[in-house]
């Protein structure tokens, strides 16, 4: 595959895909980098090649936005975040994904359209523990079994209506430990061959630049533009997630 020019023209554009998502811009946009590079590869693989490469994303979104984040988001989304991590890890066999890309689309694609009309109440813009620990546990479930973390964690966090470094930096490290725990079960399942990780080395380089460019980008944008842009992706990324869920069972049956 290290010399198929398809490898490149998908794996290139997804890192850089990713790497915006991590600097800070678009949210949840980072959705499309597997399916992107699933086009000359298995999903799989596409997934166990980037998380290193997220790994040394993070490195470089936490030294960006060290000293801002949301404490209190972080408090109440993270512990979530690891239990649905375990939990991804124990039911690996016998989750069905396309039912959780469903829910998780179907989600999504109302709580990005509510956000795009302005229909968002008060009460979700304070913090609320329940809430955290709910969407909390569904990012890191869904971030371990269908790498869809981001709509959960979104839901939660946009309606506090934070500046768009301090919302940047509060996704930033949330995703820095969630991704390094996740290095864990990956490892026990065995996704991270020689193979694979030669080609997390081949595109690695490509890490910095794409965070670079997304802290660039949040750094020149307003709120009101920030959060437009944000929810936008999350109704995007939300139709996809329907129609790939739906779609494999349909074609199950």
């Amino acid at each position: 595959m290290f010399s198929d020019p398809w490898f490149y023209l998908t794996s290139i554009p997804a890192v850089l895909l990713y790497g915006l998502a991590k600097g800070g811009f678009g949210g949840s946009i980072s959705v499309l980098a597997v399916p992107v590079m699933a086009l000359v590869m298995p999903p799989t693989q596409a997934a166990a090649i980037l998380l290193p490469i997220l790994v040394v994303m993070d490195a470089f979104v936490v030294k960006t936005y060290w000293g801002r984040f949301d404490r209190t988001a972080l408090y109440y989304l993270l512990p979530g975040a690891l239990l649905g991590i375990a939990i991804g890890f124990v039911t690996a066999d016998a989750m069905n994904d396309d039912y959780m890309r469903i829910l998780i689309g179907v989600l999504a694609l109302v709580f990005g359209v509510q956000q795009l009309l302005g229909w968002s109440s008060r009460a979700s813009r304070s913090h609320n523990p329940l809430a955290g620990g709910v969407l909390g546990t569904l990012a890191g479930f869904t971030s371990f079994s269908i790498h869809a973390g981001g709509p959960p964690f979104t839901m939660y966090l946009q309606p506090k209506q934070l500046s768009p470094l301090l919302f940047a930096g509060t996704a930033g490290i949330f995703f820095a430990v969630v991704n390094v725990v996740k290095l864990v079960p990956y490892f026990a399942l065995g996704q991270f061959t020689p193979g694979n990780l030669a080609y997390s080395l081949l595109l690695v380089p490509l890490a910095p630049l794409g965070v670079k460019i997304g802290h660039e980008l949040v750094k020149r944008s307003g709120a009101s533009f920030y959060y437009t842009v944000i929810s936008f992706f999350l109704v995007v990324i939300g139709l996809k997630l329907l129609w790939e869920g739906l779609y494999a069972l349909m074609a199950a049956n």
